[in-house]
């Protein structure tokens, strides 16, 4: 019969994370400072970056809460075990000598995700490949049956990195990557991921003191993150279960109590506070979507609107990810694009404070307008800039 991961399955200190309470965050290049505040603000503690991670200590409510509440991080991991690692076969050899009956119940599915850098090992896929063998061979010699490997929704997701010929195999506590919200149900070309939106509304400092205005929304990803935000809706609301559910010393009463905690603190998001539009129907239609999906989405007025003919916005905040080669298909001049959107915020936005990101650099010159400050955010690919404009 399958069982709850982590249900009844307490069996001592087994693994690293129990022994010093330490966890790994994992992060988007540039947002090791932004995700170090958000850790704190969450209640970890000695929090330090290495090698584009986080490690910090948490008690199991604090680990419950970021896995919860996070907006920037990726996703949080619990170390089980570190060893030497020149080879793959040692890798077999450690990796079968864990555990595994203290984190899996039967039936439970499992993945493995795996990278590795500057190491005898060599080959990702083939590291992961072994870890697989090790976990099965364990639960074939002690059970007579190996547990099923799902790709696509394991009840047990590891994650393996070897460095410099040393591994760590760890717990994904987030159960899979942070940034899918799961209010997404409509896109458009190249939406940008919802920590990278989190972190440019961060970034912003809007606190909703004046309203917030997407003038070129696409599928709204940037609105919605700016509403989780002003209504302190949890980033992972609509997430099922977690990955630290599967963890032997996993408490159910603690997570229920944070969760009631964090969802009392939702507020109301009024009327107008929030806007966007797009010049095309199928943006507009994928926005108001994926904000009805939301708490107060209906809220959010989204209209069809070429920027150039809408009416002065003034005294907002501005927040926006205009056009690169990518989002047009390599259509259009995009030159000009920038010239004329630049001359929208020099006179329709009088009194307004523009955020722009650039996911190609190049068009900044093109805006025609003097910086405040430019910060680098690489995503999905893109070395861009969040540019911070000031119409006075």
């Amino acid at each position: 019969m399958k069982r709850k991961p982590g249900s009844g399955r307490q069996r001592g200190a087994a693994f690293t994370y129990q022994q010093d309470s330490r966890y790994v965050a994992q992060i988007a290049e540039d947002l090791k400072d932004a995700v170090m505040e958000e850790l704190a603000e969450l209640g970890a503690e000695e929090i330090v970056s290495d090698y584009g991670s986080i490690h910090f200590r948490a008690d199991k409510k604090t680990l419950y809460r970021i896995n919860y509440l996070t907006r920037l991080a990726s996703r949080c991991l619990a170390p089980l075990r570190s060893f030497d690692c020149q080879d793959t076969d040692t890798l077999y050899r450690e990796a079968k000598q864990m555990r595994w009956d203290a984190l899996f119940a039967s039936g439970n599915t499992f993945a493995v995700s795996a990278h590795v850098s500057g190491s005898m090992v060599s080959h990702s896929k083939f590291a992961a490949l072994r870890l697989k063998d090790a976990v099965a061979d364990y639960f074939k010699e002690k059970t007579g049956r190996r547990p099923d490997v799902s790709v696509r929704n394991p009840d047990i997701l590891l994650n393996l990195t070897i460095r410099k010929d040393r591994a760590q195999i760890s717990l994904d506590t987030s159960g899979g990557s942070l940034h899918k919200r799961g209010y997404r149900e409509e896109t458009v070309s190249a939406p940008m991921q919802e920590t990278i939106a989190a972190a440019i509304i961060r970034f912003t400092e809007w606190d909703g003191s004046v309203p917030l205005y997407d003038p070129l929304c696409g599928s709204g990803t940037l609105l919605c993150e700016a509403l989780m935000r002003y209504c302190n809706i949890p980033a992972g609301i609509f997430r099922s279960r977690f990955g630290f559910e599967a963890l032997p010393d996993f408490d159910a009463a603690v997570w229920r109590q944070m969760r009631k905690e964090a969802d009392g603190r939702i507020r109301e998001l009024p009327n107008g506070l929030l806007a966007g539009s797009d010049v095309s129907k199928d943006a507009v239609t994928a926005a108001r979507t994926n904000l009805m999906g939301l708490h107060f989405g209906k809220n959010v007025h989204i209209e069809m609107a070429d920027f150039r003919n809408l009416p002065a916005v003034e005294g907002r905040i501005i927040v926006t990810n205009p056009p690169y080669g990518i989002r047009l298909g390599g259509d259009g001049d995009l030159g000009a694009f920038y010239k004329n959107f630049g001359d929208f915020l020099k006179q329709k936005c009088n009194r307004s404070t523009a955020y722009l990101y650039f996911g190609d650099r190049q068009y900044i010159k093109k805006i025609g307008l003097r910086a405040s400050w430019k910060k680098p955010i690489r995503a999905g690919g893109l070395d861009g800039r969040l540019v911070k404009y000031e119409m006075y």
